[in-house]
């Protein structure tokens, strides 16, 4: 059974009105992220990724991320509308967070946008910022989404949202 979606106030969006199949769009929202005392990236040209009921993922210009973080994880996996993804370590100093990365290098010609941006997990850094604002992780440990004020839910990845 799907849930009531949250009411949208103004200048909000509801993730119930995101499509499926997911879309990917240029946004430029200023997207940050700190770990470490390190800025790991600050641009105004990512990409976002809308999926009814998931907060959005942002992707990010690889260029525009900070020298030398990144290491190739391994393993990959499939999505069935963006194609096969490779996964990226993220090394700060002595601190490694695995896994935290995750890029299509190849993505179907519906992603086309997204070839060899890089998306990550807000839980494991100190901070990711989108316009100013402290971003909450998507609940559940596979979903990547970034949840801020401007995006209402309820979204996946809470108890009882398996089938949603």
């Amino acid at each position: 059974m799907l849930p009531k979606p949250d009411p949208a106030g103004p200048g909000q969006e509801s993730v119930w009105d995101y499509p499926r199949p997911a879309v990917a769009q240029a946004t430029d929202a200023h997207i940050v992220i700190e770990h470490g005392g390190v800025r790991i990236v600050d641009t105004r040209n990512a990409v976002r990724v809308l999926e009814t009921s998931h907060p959005p993922n942002y992707y990010l210009p690889p260029d525009e991320i900070a020298d030398d973080v990144l290491q190739r994880a391994h393993g990959s996996s499939m999505c069935e509308w963006k194609g096969s993804a490779r996964y990226w370590d993220v090394v700060v100093g002595d601190d490694v967070l695995p896994r935290v990365g995750w890029s299509y290098p190849n993505p179907t010609p519906d992603f086309a946008i997204l070839a060899n941006f890089i998306a990550f997990y807000a839980a494991p850094f100190d901070a990711c910022f989108v316009d100013g604002e402290k971003v909450v992780p998507q609940p559940g440990e596979f979903y990547g989404g970034w949840i801020t004020g401007k995006v209402t839910g309820p979204f996946k990845g809470v108890p009882g949202s398996r089938f949603w």
